[in-house]
């Protein structure tokens, strides 16, 4: 234990005789920077803004809302101890200049790669350079197959007609109250585990208890998320190290996760699925690459964290803004009872013009992931003149993006629909018009846009109007108001308890 204390001492005193220099450095690359003014939270002397930063992590989104609110350029600086300059931008034209114009300038870096390596690996989401490109081209032409997108839809109406539709339909009998944010992430596993590697977890039967992999694979984000929100790095790489507090939980959570993954390789290995039409993610990637396991769990767990977190994520807010917004539910149900199918597939989702500006005005205010860290590979200047020393995080921000006045209009605010709908023709008909990608980057946009969107969308709008077709949903808890909880994903902190009420045929 002695020993362990000395090590500690001795790596706490090289990181602060670093950033005493890089301090420096910084202060001086300050005031000489062309930018004639600077935005931020407030520094104060060796520690920048480490303590307001400190005290703020529990809300990151919403404070770099309110810092931004002040910037005429909606961009921001942020110092903090042991760490390079970070720049938060909510500018539509910085946001462009990122993740197109300069796309090669801005990759993930080594920040982001630390922190989530231990979780993601060299998966496609925290991969960069020939990684990347390598996992990049092999999901772009399978998401682009016409089998695939049967298959995804076959796995989707069979989760839902199934297993969704009668446990609401028995909570609505027994008036019991379901979390419905856990149940929409137990059928986003399920739907995710069938569609990418075959195979049938059963989460979604309340009767079970949650899985263990479920538990750690929520803790593992969780835990891996708040290594973002630390004061320094050096906090969460020093306990990593000793194996202390929650790096151990995670560590622990980490084995159970790969494990699972390990399993699903093995299992897929012993029993190859040959048929196109049956075939899921994981035996196209098998069958397009010669990856070896660990290649392969990588790309398991990525995608877990796509399919599991964020369909369910905008769907939980989406039900609860719906509740409180009877109009908006209203103009969904008079839409989908146009449509004569009982069960929706891509085709009737497709005509689901309102429900699909619903869900994107949804994910305007709750953004599934609220915040996306990029890397300056080398000095730059933003288009609102906001210069980039090489090293730097440079972090846009797509929930602070969706409240801004500028962008969106002194209704901001208001959950509106119809802010993405224009008329078509004389008969009153209103089509969806998709929004700039830099000003709404959700789905992000350039190079990296999110090869999954049209697939999330299907998912979302099938399950949207099948349970409001059928149900009301009605929060448990009277005027109930979700607290924001920003780990990788958007999530309401405590869940969603929510009744169940069957519509009169």
């Amino acid at each position: 234990m002695e020993e362990a204390s000395v090590l500690f001492l001795l790596i706490a005193s090289t990181f602060l005789l670093v950033h005493i220099v890089r301090l420096l450095m910084n202060s001086f690359a300050a005031k000489t920077s062309s930018s004639s003014s600077i935005y931020g939270s407030k520094c104060l002397p060796m520690v920048g803004s480490g303590i307001s930063f400190l005290a703020n992590a529990h809300r990151l989104p919403q404070y770099f809302t309110d810092l931004i609110r002040e910037s005429p350029t909606h961009t921001i600086q942020i110092r903090r101890l042991f760490v390079p300059i970070s720049i938060v931008t909510a500018n539509p034209a910085n946001v462009e200049h990122m993740l197109k114009t300069k796309f090669h300038n801005y990759p993930k870096g080594p920040n982001t790669y630390s922190v989530l390596y231990d979780l993601l690996g060299n998966g496609i989401f925290n991969a960069d350079g020939k990684t990347w490109k390598v996992q990049r081209k092999l999901a772009s032409h399978e998401f682009n197959t016409r089998s695939l997108r049967k298959f995804v839809e076959t796995a989707v109406k069979s989760e839902i007609s199934g297993r969704l539709i009668p446990l609401f339909t028995s909570a609505a009998a027994g008036k019991t109250v379901l979390d419905l944010q856990d149940v929409l992430q137990r059928f986003a596993f399920d739907n995710i585990c069938k569609v990418a590697f075959g195979s049938d977890p059963s989460c979604l039967d309340l009767n079970l208890p949650p899985s263990e992999f479920t538990s750690a694979f929520n803790l593992a984000v969780r835990i891996s998320s708040e290594r973002f929100r630390v004061s320094s790095p050096m906090v969460w790489k020093i306990k990593a190290a000793l194996g202390l507090g929650m790096e151990r939980q995670l560590r622990d959570a980490i084995r159970v996760v790969d494990d699972y993954a390990r399993n699903l390789i093995c299992d897929r290995r012993q029993n190859p699925i040959t048929s196109p039409e049956d075939s899921d993610l994981l035996s196209r990637f098998m069958s397009s690459s010669a990856g070896d396991e660990e290649f392969l769990k990588d790309i398991i767990i990525s995608f877990l964290l796509a399919g599991m977190d964020t369909t369910s994520a905008a769907l939980t807010w989406f039900f609860w803004l719906v509740s409180y917004h009877k109009r908006v539910e209203e103009e969904v149900l008079k839409e989908i009872s146009s449509i004569k199918e009982e069960a929706f597939g891509f085709d009737e989702a497709k005509e689901m013009h309102y429900l699909h500006a619903a869900i994107c005005e949804t994910m305007r205010l709750y953004p599934p992931v609220p915040t996306d860290g990029k890397f300056a590979a080398e000095d730059d200047v933003l288009p609102d003149g906001t210069v980039v020393p090489k090293g730097a995080e440079v972090i846009y921000a797509p929930y602070a993006m969706g409240r801004l006045e500028s962008l969106w209009g002194k209704d901001w605010e208001e959950f509106r629909p119809e802010r993405w709908l224009q008329e078509e023709g004389e008969g009153g008909n209103r089509r969806f018009v998709n929004e700039d990608p830099y000003k709404y980057p959700v789905f992000q946009a350039g190079p990296r846009v999110c090869l999954g969107k049209e697939m999330a969308f299907i998912q979302m709008k099938c399950i949207a109007a099948t349970v409001l077709r059928d149900f009301r949903v009605v929060p448990a808890v009277p005027d109930f108001q979700p607290v924001f909880a920003s780990t990788l994903t958007s999530k309401m902190k405590g869940g969603f308890p929510v009744t169940i009420v069957q519509r009169k045929p």
